[in-house]
């Protein structure tokens, strides 16, 4: 979200959470000084919904609202811009930041416009521009319905949130922070992340019998599947078929609860639009940045730090922790390797890519086969979800955060754990064999 948004984002919160909204979007609306149908659009995009301005726009936006829909578009161009921004290359600041030349100018009007095609909503445009113009869909005021109802609605927070809402607040705290806003419970997707790394693992045993061979990791990053699948597709054979950690949370809470919601929470825009891929709609219900959850804390009173632990057993390990970052997909498959498949580990040869152009290079060279390794981890972000452009501190202090919790927990590999055993018990799988058979892991499959 823009930050000349943020203020107008809470008042809505206020002013929903008091059941006072109605009476705030027409106050909003009545200034003599504003344009009221770039307001309604903005206000619109901040309730998740696409409503357009008219007479009766305050009912129609409350409708829209209660009946909210996830199947729609998050990056979009919400008012027309001077396009001042240009550089000399001529390219405005939203185009600059497209890594899929997603944005383009319409010769006969001079405006920008995004090209859905191949827009992969990784939101970098949302940050780039300086006027505004480009927003991503915010989905809480729809989720607060839920949460001041009596669903069943469950947080499942990205590895990625170590340290992001101070130092000295850990997970215990969050997951009261949580429960204080509604939420049933708040999981690590760390844990979800834990049964993929058992999944990669045995999908290297399958794939690479000699050191020539490759296979590309599906883990995490929708930038880096939406740069394999556009623009490197001859190279999709060779992508592991696994949906993210975050679709796998989703999956396995809805087999133990049915009727339960599950809301995502990370550093990344691109993740909203995961969300929405007409293969994965529905396996996660919202998705909220840190920087949005922030801005949710405060409005609603709720400080971290001042809180108390809500203590659970330890369930994630330590690589699924690593996730996080750049470099950790490769630690905890490497390792699982080592512990399932030790005659097969010398043939790990792993590389990564780190930011978009470092990944558009081993892609590239990957294409041309000179790319010196046999597995290929992609993030989209410099130094992977800890520098999300949602991110509240910076990638440097967030990889070093990051990797303390994971060096201290008490859990090393995700076959180290009682918790793992049961969860994956009770959705069929029993055996490591098991991750072999395509049925039973198909909670954990995608075709790309």
């Amino acid at each position: 979200m823009n930050k000349m948004y943020n203020k107008l984002f809470k008042d809505l919160i206020k002013s929903y959470n008091e059941d006072n909204f109605k009476n705030k979007v027409h106050e909003l609306l009545s200034k003599d000084d504003v344009n009221k149908k770039d307001l309604s659009a903005i206000i619109s995009s901040l309730c998740g919904v696409n409503v357009d301005f008219s007479l009766n726009y305050i009912e129609d936006l409350k409708k829209a609202i209660s009946t909210y829909e996830t199947n729609h578009k998050v990056v979009n161009k919400i008012k027309s811009c001077t396009m001042n921004c240009s550089d000399k290359p001529g390219k405005t600041s939203c185009q600059a930041s497209c890594p899929f030349d997603a944005i383009l100018i319409d010769n006969k009007t001079k405006a920008s416009y995004i090209d859905n095609d191949k827009c992969t909503e990784c939101g970098f445009c949302v940050e780039a521009c300086p006027s505004g113009a480009l927003m991503d869909k915010v989905e809480f005021i729809p989720l607060l319905n839920l949460l001041k109802g009596n669903s069943t609605v469950i947080a499942a927070v990205a590895p990625a949130i170590t340290g992001q809402f101070g130092e000295s607040v850990n997970a215990y705290n969050l997951r009261t922070a949580f429960k204080k806003m509604g939420f049933a419970d708040m999981v690590e997707v760390a844990f979800f992340a834990d049964m993929l790394t058992i999944k990669e693992a045995v999908e290297f045993d399958e794939h690479v019998k000699t050191k020539e061979d490759l296979m590309l990791t599906s883990c995490c990053c929708p930038m880096w599947v939406g740069m394999v699948k556009r623009v490197y597709n001859d190279l999709v054979k060779y992508v592991s078929p696994s949906v993210s950690p975050m679709i796998a949370s989703g999956r396995v809470l809805k087999k133990l609860n049915p009727d339960c919601k599950v809301v995502f929470i990370g550093p990344c825009i691109a993740k909203k639009g995961e969300a929405k891929e007409k293969d994965l709609l529905g396996d996660i219900d919202y998705v909220l940045t840190f920087a949005e959850l922030k801005d949710i804390f405060e409005t609603l009173s709720i400080d971290p730090e001042k809180l108390e632990e809500d203590v659970s057993t330890e369930y994630a390990s330590r690589g699924g922790r690593l996730y996080a970052r750049t470099g950790g997909v490769s630690i905890a498959v490497g390792e699982m390797i080592e512990k399932l498949f030790p005659q097969k580990h010398h043939l790990l040869n792993a590389i990564q890519g780190n930011g978009v152009k470092e990944c558009k290079v081993l892609l590239t060279k990957a294409q041309t086969k000179e790319v010196d390794a046999n597995f290929i981890e992609g993030m989209g972000c410099v130094g992977g979800c800890v520098g999300g452009p949602k991110a509240l501190i910076d990638s440097t202090s967030g990889r070093n955060r990051v990797n303390k919790f994971a060096e201290d927990s008490k859990i090393k590999t995700s076959i180290d754990s009682d918790c793992m055993k049961d969860i994956l018990s009770r959705i069929g799988i029993n055996t490591i064999d098991d991750f072999k058979d395509k049925e039973k892991t198909k909670i954990f499959g995608r075709e790309f």
